[in-house]
């Protein structure tokens, strides 16, 4: 039998080149939420780098036209509430209107302090490239009103026609060539069909009202704000899931779309937002999500 020594590799000869070493893989970081923090945090009012890393945001899979996450946080009821009604919550789809994010971010914070009676999925930002761009806009990076691209019905027809005719044209509130075209829109109506919120709440400025869409009793007012219609777009959030999903949709004008509410307002809204969802909004049966 042949001896170990003589199973192995032969030396290699003086004249033999080493092989070239392997070069290193760079290394690189991965994001965390202060990297995608510190440039929203700029533009924010009254929202400090220190409260939307406390936020605990992740990443929802979309990332909007120039690569930015569309960042969101579930927070669940406590087990006091096994069938909590589920909340949508949306700040951001037109960019220029900061305060519209801010006031979603002090509403988080509110939320970790004390035991929630529903389920909350929240998007602070869906629309970052309108945010980032170098002067905020209301359109996302292609130039779409997102509040004007959610599939409506006879969208093909209206949508492009009203924005025509009615708002002559108008830039900012361009619907696009087709509905959810846009993967900040297609978030928003993927999460729809696969959350399936009892109620969204959309944040908006500077009409300072609220406005309404779908079943049950509309809001009379959250704190200030009073509920006075502003009207049903093609194309747009309250029209699709308030009016054709049946899923009632509370949008929230705050009266100023770079300069927060006083703290007190801000914490009013917020109660008044909950004793109306629990007041209004049914909680699902045991067996609809099972």
């Amino acid at each position: 039998m042949p001896s170990a020594n003589s199973l192995s590799a032969p030396p290699a000869s003086p004249s033999a080149s080493p092989a070239p070493p392997v070069p290193a893989k760079p290394t690189v970081k991965p994001k965390t939420i202060s990297d995608w923090c510190t440039p929203l945090v700029a533009r924010l009012p009254k929202v400090s780098l220190a409260d939307c890393n406390s936020s605990k945001l992740s990443p929802t899979g979309a990332n909007s036209l120039n690569g930015f996450p569309v960042l969101f946080r579930d927070i669940k009821a406590d087990a006091k509430h096994p069938q909590a009604i589920r909340v949508l919550l949306l700040g951001g789809i037109h960019g220029d209107e900061q305060t519209a994010s801010s006031i979603v971010f002090k509403w988080m914070d509110a939320m970790q302090k004390s035991p929630l009676e529903f389920n909350w999925r929240i998007a602070p930002v869906v629309n970052p490239d309108g945010l980032l761009a170098p002067k905020p806009r209301r359109m996302n990076a292609r130039g779409i009103d997102l509040n004007r691209n959610f599939p409506t019905p006879n969208w093909q027809k209206e949508a492009p026609s009203y924005w025509a005719r009615v708002t002559r044209s108008d830039p900012r509130r361009y619907p696009g060539k087709a509905p959810i075209s846009e993967p900040e829109s297609r978030w928003v109506y993927e999460t729809i069909e696969k959350y399936k919120p009892d109620v969204i709440i959309s944040v908006h400025a500077p009409f300072g009202v609220l406005d309404f869409d779908g079943p049950t009793t509309p809001p009379n007012r959250f704190g200030r704000l009073i509920y006075n219609r502003v009207g049903v777009y093609p194309g747009s959030l309250g029209n699709y899931s308030g009016i054709h999903k049946d899923i009632p949709v509370v949008t929230i004008e705050l009266p100023n779309a770079t300069q927060m509410p006083p703290d007190a307002e801000v914490q009013r809204i917020w109660q008044d937002m909950q004793t109306w969802i629990r007041q209004n909004v049914a909680a699902p049966l045991k067996t609809a999500r099972n």
